[in-house]
C-alpha cells in the first residue's frame, strides 16, 4: 500500500526569505552558517510531504490551512491545500505575521 504525499511547493516570498538568510550570515563574515541553516530548514520542509499537519497553526490567525514549523529562530510559514504544501515565508520567530497571509484567495 502506497503512502500519499503532498507535492511541496516553494513561493518566490520564501525562496527571496531563505536568500536574504544566505546574505545576512555572509555579511557577517559567517557564510558557512547561513549555509546550513538554509540546508537545514529545507530538510525540515519535506517533512511536509509525509506529514503536512505537522506544523502548529499560525497562533496570530487560528486558520487551519495556515501552518508553520519552527526551526529557531525561524519560523517555516505554508500553506496546507489538500495535495500540495506551498512554503510562502521563512521568518525570524520573533517576527509578526502580515495579515495578507491570512486570506484565503
Amino acid at each position: 500500500m502506497s503512502e500519499r504525499r503532498c507535492r511541496i511547493d516553494v513561493a518566490q516570498s520564501a525562496r527571496d526569505d531563505l536568500r536574504h538568510i544566505l546574505d545576512w550570515y555572509a555579511s557577517q563574515e559567517v557564510p558557512h552558517v547561513g549555509k546550513r541553516i538554509v540546508l537545514e530548514i529545507v530538510e525540515r520542509v519535506q517533512q511536509l510531504a509525509m506529514f503536512p499537519d505537522s506544523g502548529r497553526v499560525v497562533p496570530e490567525f487560528e486558520t487551519p490551512w495556515l501552518r508553520e514549523l519552527e526551526h529557531p529562530p525561524f519560523r517555516i510559514v505554508y500553506r496546507r491545500d489538500e495535495a500540495v504544501v506551498t512554503v510562502v515565508r521563512v521568518w525570524r520567530c520573533e517576527r509578526l505575521m502580515d495579515q495578507s497571509l491570512a486570506r484565503n484567495t
